[in-house]
C-alpha cells in the first residue's frame, strides 16, 4: 500500500413485474416494456466491482487497519465517491473521515487492495464549496451536475505548470461528486450521499481545528454555495476516459480492469 505524504498548506432486489390477472394472456408488449429496462439498469451496476458482495466491506476493514497502524487515528466514517481532477478525469475513491485527517484512497476492488492514500489534515481545511460544475465558454468537454470542492490553502493558487500537468500533486483542493452506483441499493445510497458527507466533514473539521489549530489559520471553515470551475478546454483524454469509465474498477467484456 502506497501512501502519499500529507498535503500541507502554502456503505434489494428489484420487484418483479406482476402479470395481468384475468383470463386473458398477457400481451408480449406488456411483458417486454418493463423487464429489459430493469435488467439493463441492474446489469450496469453489477459491472462495478465495488457492488460485488463483500467488496466495499473489505475495503472498509483494510482501511481501518491502515488508519490504526499508520497514524493511530480513529476512523469516523467511510464514503464511496468519485473524485474529479483538474483535467476533468473521474476517479473512483473511498474517502475516510478520521478524527484528524481526511483520507482519499485509491482502492482496487478487483484485487481488493489499497493502492494509494492521500492525507489531508482536517485542521488545514478552510473552505468547502458546493455547486454546479462550470467550464470555460469554449470548452469542448463539459459535465452536468453538481459536486463539492474542498480547499486547504486559500492563499495558494495552482501554478500554470500545475494546471497543465495532469499528474500534478500540488493542487490545493479536491473535487468530488456522487459515485454512479448510488442508486443500486440502500447501502450504497448511504455511502454515496454527498449532503451527509458534507455535514460530517464540516463537523470533523471544526472539531479538529478546536483541538489542534493550524499555524496561521483561523479556527473556522467557510461553507459556500458557488459554481465549481473546471478549467479545461479540449478535454480529449477525459472525454475518452470518463465515457469508458476508465477510472473505476469495472468489468469490461470478458476481462476486468
Amino acid at each position: 500500500m502506497e501512501e502519499t505524504g500529507e498535503r500541507k498548506a502554502g456503505g434489494g432486489n428489484a420487484p418483479e413485474a406482476n402479470p395481468s390477472v384475468g383470463t386473458g394472456t398477457p400481451s408480449v408488449s406488456s411483458t417486454s416494456t418493463l423487464f429489459p429496462k430493469l435488467y439493463t439498469q441492474q446489469n450496469a451496476m453489477r459491472k462495478f466491482f465495488v457492488t460485488r458482495p463483500g467488496a466495499f466491506d473489505q475495503a472498509i476493514e483494510d482501511l481501518k487497519t491502515h488508519v490504526v497502524e499508520n497514524s493511530g487515528e480513529t476512523a469516523q466514517s467511510f464514503w464511496l465517491l468519485t473524485e474529479i481532477d483538474h483535467w476533468n478525469n473521474e476517479r473512483e475513491r473511498v474517502v475516510v473521515i478520521t478524527d484528524a485527517t481526511l483520507l482519499v484512497c485509491k482502492y482496487d476492488f478487483i484485487m481488493l487492495t489499497c493502492l494509494q492514500v492521500q492525507r489531508i489534515p482536517l485542521n488545514y481545511i478552510d473552505r468547502i464549496c458546493l455547486g454546479q460544475f462550470t467550464f470555460p465558454e469554449r470548452s469542448l468537454d463539459k459535465r452536468e451536475g453538481e459536486g463539492l470542492r474542498i480547499y486547504w490553502d486559500n492563499l495558494k493558487e495552482p501554478s500554470v505548470l500545475s494546471r497543465w500537468n495532469p499528474w500534478a500533486v500540488d493542487i490545493p483542493y479536491a473535487t468530488f461528486t456522487e459515485h454512479p452506483v448510488k442508486g443500486s441499493s440502500e447501502g450504497f445510497r448511504a455511502a454515496c450521499q454527498m449532503s451527509e458527507f458534507t455535514a460530517q466533514l464540516v463537523q470533523a473539521v471544526q472539531s479538529a481545528q478546536s483541538k489542534n489549530p493550524a499555524p496561521g489559520k483561523t479556527s473556522s471553515v467557510a461553507v459556500l454555495n458557488q459554481p465549481l470551475l473546471i478549467d479545461t478546454y479540449m478535454g480529449l483524454v477525459s472525454f475518452i476516459g470518463n465515457r469508458n469509465k476508465l477510472g473505476y474498477s469495472l468489468a469490461r467484456g470478458n476481462m476486468g480492469f
